[in-house]
C-alpha cells in the first residue's frame, strides 16, 4: 500500500499533466494500428441458406450510413484517442473528431458557466456538437477528484465527498443537456465507465454509477470499457498485470509477458494512465503499443457497435 500511495501522489500530478500540458487538447488523426483483418459484410446469393445472425448485424450495420463520433475527455482520452478513432473506423466506418483536453473534467466542457476553464470555448461540448453534429458524443472522465479543474470551485473527493458526487452529478445532467440541444436530439451521449482505483476504489464505483443513472435519463448508452482493464472476477479490484486476451496471445507485441501469459495495464511508476510509455511534458496520444488502450477502445467501439444493430 506504501507503492499505491506514492503512486497516488505521482499519479495526481500526472493527472494535471495527462500525458503532458493540459492546455494541449484537440483532434487527432487516427492512425494505423496493427490489427486483426476486418470480415467483410456476408453477401446474399438468391439460393443461399439464410444468413447468420452475426453476417445479418454486419449487413445491417453496413446498410447505414457510417456514423460520426465525437470523443471528448481528460488525459485517458487524450492518450486513447488515435487507437479508438482506429478501432471506430475499422469496425463501422465511423467518421471521428477527438477534443480532449488533460486534467479536465465534465464541467469544463460546459458552456456559460463564466469560470475558468481548462477547454476553450471553441471546444466545448455544445459547441463541438453544434459544428460537428455527431451521431454519438462519447464521455470519458476519471473523475478528477483533486482541485485541480478551477470550474469545481475546489470540491473536491478527499475533502468534500458528498459534495464532490453531488456536483459531478448536477455536472453531468447539465452537459447532457446542452448536448441534448446542440444536437436537436439527435445526438447520442456515450458514457464510459472506468476502471478499478487502488487509491480511493469507491469513488470510481460511485462515479460510475452517476454515468448509469445519466444514460438512463434522455436515452443515453454506456461502455463498460473499465471492465476491460479489471480482472474478470473483481471489476473494482485493481491490477497492475492482468493474464492476455486471445487476440494479445496472438499478437505478441500486446501480450508483454508471454512466457507467464500475462500482459501490463500500467506503467509501474503511474497507476493510473494506460500508456506504456512514459510521460512528457506535452500532451499527446499515446505513441507505444498498450494493451489497456486497445482493451479499452475494442469495448467503446464494441457498445457503439451494439447500438448501431
Amino acid at each position: 500500500m506504501r507503492k499505491l500511495w506514492a503512486a497516488g501522489v505521482l499519479a495526481g500530478a500526472l493527472l494535471l499533466a495527462g500525458c503532458g500540458d493540459p492546455g494541449a487538447g484537440g483532434e487527432a488523426a487516427p492512425q494505423n494500428v496493427p490489427d486483426a483483418p476486418r470480415a467483410a459484410p456476408a453477401e446474399r446469393e438468391p439460393s443461399a441458406p439464410p444468413p447468420s445472425a452475426t453476417s445479418t448485424a454486419r449487413q445491417r450495420i453496413a446498410d447505414k450510413p457510417a456514423p460520426k463520433v465525437l470523443y471528448l475527455g481528460d488525459s485517458l482520452a487524450m492518450e486513447n484517442q488515435d487507437v479508438l478513432g482506429a478501432r471506430l473506423k475499422d469496425r463501422l466506418g465511423a467518421r471521428y473528431r477527438s477534443a480532449p483536453y488533460s486534467g479536465t473534467t465534465l464541467c469544463d466542457y460546459l458552456e456559460g458557466a463564466g469560470k475558468d476553464s481548462l477547454v476553450p470555448d471553441a471546444d466545448k461540448a455544445a459547441a463541438l456538437v453544434r459544428a460537428e453534429r455527431p451521431d454519438y458524443v462519447v464521455l470519458q472522465f476519471w473523475g478528477n477528484a483533486w482541485g485541480y479543474t478551477p470550474c469545481m470551485d475546489g470540491i473536491t473527493y478527499d475533502k468534500a465527498r458528498e459534495r464532490y458526487f453531488d456536483r459531478y452529478a448536477a455536472d453531468a445532467k447539465s452537459l447532457v443537456q446542452q448536448i441534448d440541444a446542440a444536437g436537436a436530439g439527435r445526438t447520442r451521449v456515450v458514457w464510459v465507465l472506468q476502471g478499478p482505483d487502488p487509491i480511493s476504489p469507491d469513488r470510481v464505483r460511485r462515479v460510475n454509477d452517476l454515468y448509469r443513472a445519466q444514460a438512463r435519463a434522455p436515452d443515453g448508452l454506456v461502455a463498460d470499457a473499465g471492465k476491460a482493464v479489471a480482472p474478470a472476477s473483481a471489476r473494482y479490484t485493481w491490477a497492475e498485470k492482468l493474464p492476455c486476451t486471445a487476440y494479445e496471445t496472438q499478437h505478441p507485441a500486446y501480450c508483454t509477458e508471454p512466457g507467464r501469459g500475462v500482459t501490463s495495464l500500467h506503467r509501474d511508476d503511474d497507476y493510473l494512465h494506460f500508456c506504456l510509455a512514459p510521460t512528457t511534458a506535452k500532451s499527446r496520444p499515446c505513441p507505444a503499443r498498450s494493451p489497456g488502450i486497445r482493451r479499452m477502445a475494442t469495448a467503446i467501439a464494441g457498445a457503439l457497435a451494439s447500438d448501431l444493430r
